[in-house]
């Protein structure tokens, strides 16, 4: 178990067994509704909110699901408190580096690309997982509704490279020339 796991052992209020049964329901919860296009979104809402509630007063989890909810069913506006909730909870860990991710990318939804890049900016130097290529695509984006598209085509390039069959130190190169001085 990790310290995340821990953790989201205690903001469920329980033991390992509360918080995986937790866990599990809202995956469930996230897995039909990703699986069913016709899934009311009014109705996936509340679901979330039921399961959120059951978390004791405090915990980031409950904010950052919520978050999650209004996000993919269309009102970034709606999410984008509720990621700052849940980040000034203390929501760190895998779940804190994924709601900066989708704070960022909610943020450029509604018009602030610029707090997006400064939040994930510093995402790119710190600890590397899985998420990585979401970090660079997300702030891609970002930098793209800034008007700094070859800083933005630098990152994805960077991210896409190591995936390469073929020419991956080429494209490495390729992404770090975009955004250096020529000379």
């Amino acid at each position: 178990m990790t310290t995340e796991d821990s953790a989201t052992d205690r903001a469920a209020g329980g033991t390992a067994g509360g918080a995986v049964d937790w866990d599990a329901r809202v995956a469930a919860a996230w897995a039909g509704f990703e699986a069913d296009p016709e899934t009311d979104a009014a109705e996936f809402r509340a679901l979330i909110d039921a399961l959120a509630a059951e978390l004791p007063a405090g915990s980031p989890a409950a904010p950052f699901e919520r978050a999650c909810a209004w996000d993919s069913t269309g009102h970034s506006d709606r999410a984008v408190p509720l990621y700052r909730e849940a980040l000034a909870l203390g929501l760190d860990g895998y779940r804190g580096r994924r709601a900066k991710i989708q704070l960022s990318s909610s943020l450029r939804n509604i018009g602030q690309p610029e707090e997006g890049v400064k939040l994930l900016s510093p995402e790119l130097v710190g600890v590397s997982d899985e998420l990585d290529d979401a970090v660079r695509a997300t702030l891609a984006l970002c930098l793209a509704s800034l008007g700094r598209e070859r800083e933005g085509l630098s990152l994805v390039l960077g991210a896409l490279a190591p995936h390469l069959p073929r020419y991956q130190r080429s494209m490495a190169n390729y992404a770090r020339l975009l955004v250096e001085p020529e000379g």
